[in-house]
């Protein structure tokens, strides 16, 4: 019974000996493959170093330095009074009496960039309507009369600075401004309240000089032909002023 007992255990030792063997051989199998990933990568990350090591002590690329040349730019400004006065000469279509020449004086004060007062005084010589022109000696007004004289202040608003182009190298400050005021017209003997509105436009060609091209329509009542009713009188005016 007991030798029975022996031959089974030494037979069951005997058929697990090949099985340990084996899986030593597994295990050590393992562990080569790890060792061989492992060198695998410290000899990328060697390689890596070296490669980024010979592109630091590479030469830098040369940067090209582009020729330009620059141009040189003269900024203008409007003196620190902000005072501008001048003369303008143009044409006014003074209703009923025809288009005739007129002529004045300006002052402004600049407010700000945007906002300035304005101040205007001018003359014109009314015509003859074409009553007179019909009717042969009939005469309406003498001639002190037809004097046209306005004077008025008005409220101006740059609402378009820039600036025009002459040529390539030469740039001159402009401005598109609106003016609305009030004022009085003497004509025919009379005073007459008087409402201005129009627009014009500044070119500076240096910082103390501006060249305006102005339009404005004076409208006032009258009832010098026996009618009461407002007259509109457009004018069309050229003018320069200076800044101190």
């Amino acid at each position: 019974m007991e030798t029975g007992i022996r031959v089974l255990l030494l037979t069951a030792v005997l058929m697990t000996l090949p099985g340990c063997a084996s899986v030593r051989n597994w295990f050590h199998h393992r562990s080569e493959v790890r060792q061989q990933k492992a060198e695998a990568k410290e000899e990328a990350a060697q390689a890596d170093a070296q490669a980024a090591a010979a592109d630091a002590d590479a030469t830098p690329p040369r940067v090209v330095d582009p020729e330009v040349e620059r141009r040189k730019i003269k900024v203008p400004h409007i003196r620190s009074s902000n005072v501008e006065i001048g003369i303008n000469d143009g044409f006014i279509s003074i209703e009923d009496f025809g288009t005739q020449n007129a002529y004045g004086l300006t002052a402004a004060y600049h407010i700000t960039e945007d906002f300035f007062f304005q101040g205007e005084y001018g003359r014109a010589y009314a015509g003859r309507t074409s009553f007179e022109t019909l009717g042969g000696n009939i005469q309406l007004l003498t001639s002190a009369e037809r004097h046209f004289t306005y004077y008025d202040i008005s409220l101006g608003y740059n609402f378009l600075p820039g600036e025009t182009f002459i040529g390539r190298g030469h740039a001159l400050t402009t401005a598109f401004y609106f003016l609305g005021g009030i004022g009085a017209t003497k004509f025919a003997g009379d005073d007459r309240f008087t409402v201005n509105f129009g627009g014009g436009y500044r070119v500076l060609p240096s910082d103390w000089l501006a060249i305006h091209i102005q339009v404005q329509d004076r409208v006032f009542r009258t009832d010098l032909l026996g009618v009461s009713k407002l007259t509109n009188n457009m004018e069309a005016s050229l003018g320069a002023t200076v800044f101190f």
